[in-house]
């Protein structure tokens, strides 16, 4: 009786880690998929009207362009 006991809790132990598995393994390929086809017919955006942002006369020299590099960076990523 032990050994039929044990079968039963190793064989729903494979099934239940199995189904997560597939059920993972499923949502990263329709997560995928999804992440595709925005890309492919998502509208170009306008990012040349973001460079042209005026910052504050508050921030100094240094820290301004370092958000002028950071913006760039960002743009060509």
């Amino acid at each position: 009786m032990d050994s039929n006991l044990i079968n039963e809790a190793v064989n729903l132990t494979l099934f239940g880690m199995g189904f997560v598995f597939v059920f993972l393994a499923l949502m990263v390929v329709v997560t995928t998929m999804m992440s595709l086809l925005l890309k492919r017919f998502q509208p170009n955006l306008n990012l040349a009207a973001t460079s042209s942002i005026e910052l504050s006369s508050d921030i100094d020299e240094r820290t301004q362009a370092i958000i002028k590099k950071a913006i760039k960076m960002h743009i060509k990523t």
